[in-house]
């Protein structure tokens, strides 16, 4: 499993990730706003609200939504093979 070190939220809905082998890079997540438990991110000041769950390294949100690491590992690492 891939661990989340930081995340940095970016406008248009997207965020910067480091990971705990030092890979990073960018990730859009503009694709689920406004989808189903999605739909509190309409409100971009929400969405910056994000943060690292510290036991289960996921990204998360107040209301609970929350990201799977490898997930966004493997979109960080094919957008860098692009």
């Amino acid at each position: 499993m891939h661990r989340i070190v930081a995340v940095q939220p970016l406008p248009s809905y997207r965020v910067h990730l480091r990971f705990s082998d030092g890979v990073e890079g960018e990730v859009s997540l503009a694709d689920l706003v406004g989808k189903g438990v999605f739909a509190a991110w309409q409100d971009p000041k929400y969405f910056a609200r994000v943060s690292i769950d510290p036991e289960t390294h996921t990204l998360t949100w107040p209301n609970g939504v929350d990201l799977c690491p490898d997930a966004l590992y493997e979109d960080v690492v094919a957008r860098k093979a692009a």
